[in-house]
């Protein structure tokens, strides 16, 4: 009766620790998975590719790579930062982040 308790047991543990093996290495697969979406394409050229969209929005003055959080990611200045703009801006562009930032107008100085 006890070996036969003990065979359950032992049973149970092992598919319990089989199934959070599985569970551990799909979740592992899921993080490369999207580390290579991110770099099907370049941040260069997702930038270039989306620039001139970006910038016929009205009060977008410019784009340009930087580093969010020490990742890449697609800066799209604009003269004020409005909720209207928020909703036209996409979150995130072929997987990288996309962060918006109020710089103003830019204006070229004139030469001395």
């Amino acid at each position: 009766m006890f070996s036969a308790i003990k065979t359950v047991i032992l049973a149970i543990s092992l598919i319990v620790i089989a199934t959070s093996l599985m569970a551990c290495a799909y979740k592992k697969g899921d993080e490369h998975r999207g580390e290579k979406a991110m770099a099907a394409k370049a941040i260069e050229e997702v930038l270039e590719e989306h620039t001139n969209e970006l910038m016929t929005i009205p009060g977008v003055v410019g784009t340009a790579q930087g580093l969010c959080n020490d990742k890449p990611c697609i800066k799209v200045y604009v003269i004020k930062k409005t909720p209207e703009l928020k909703r036209k801006i996409p979150d995130t562009l072929e997987g990288y982040k996309v962060m918006i930032e109020e710089t103003g107008e830019f204006r070229v100085l004139p030469q001395k």
